[in-house]
């Protein structure tokens, strides 16, 4: 049933007050939610959540997007050190605060995006550009190899936090756990690109 809306929900654009409901619903343990439900929660049309997204799953990924958005934009606004290393490690615990910040939410949108589909995301690209913007100018990484960690660390970054969060969809990660495993995965990525004195800060994150 579509809750009171306040005037300033009313407001929103339509396709952010569809994502909106979208999110209300799955925070209510609705991951099974119909377009019909969808509407009625949104206070639209039937047909306009089709007319936005064309699709559930196109919403799910534009959900996705959201959460990306929302750890670049935390990003922007966070004091960063110089050091590449730090940086990406900044934006592991912002990207790890963001998912905590509504777990039932964002467990059904990893879920959702992760199943078989006909209607492929570009949830990569956008997640390679959060990394893109931690490493920033690579200050710190090996000089030799900087211009290749820069191009392909990014990518390699969001392979394995991608990776961390889809056992923690699952459950076999607990919340608790979530930080130190995505710390240590990208540990694990970085260790290639430093220099000889710098890898013992990224080994006693694998230690832990």
């Amino acid at each position: 049933m579509a809750r009171d809306k306040t005037p300033l929900q009313r407001k929103l654009p339509v396709r952010e007050r569809v994502l909106d409901a979208a999110e209300r619903l799955l925070a209510q343990g609705s991951a099974t939610f119909s377009m019909r439900e969808l509407a009625d929660e949104a206070e639209v049309s039937f047909a306009t959540p089709f007319n936005q997204f064309g699709s559930k799953g196109s919403i799910m990924l534009a959900l996705s997007a959201r959460r990306i958005a929302l750890m670049r934009e935390r990003l922007a606004q966070a004091t960063l050190p110089e050091t590449a290393v730090a940086r990406v490690l900044i934006a592991v615990d912002i990207a790890r605060a963001v998912m905590l910040g509504a777990p039932a939410v964002n467990r059904a949108v990893m879920g959702a995006i992760s199943a078989p589909s006909d209607e492929p995301g570009n949830v990569l690209s956008h997640s390679s550009l959060l990394w893109t913007e931690a490493l920033g100018a690579g200050t710190g990484l090996a000089a030799g190899t900087r211009a290749l960690a820069l191009a392909a660390l990014p990518d390699q970054l969001a392979f394995a936090f991608r990776g961390v969060l889809s056992f923690w969809t699952a459950g076999e990660l607990t919340d608790a756990l979530l930080s130190q495993r995505a710390r240590a995965a990208a540990a694990t990525v970085l260790l290639a690109f430093v220099e000889r004195q710098d890898r013992a800060q990224l080994l006693a994150l694998l230690e832990e």
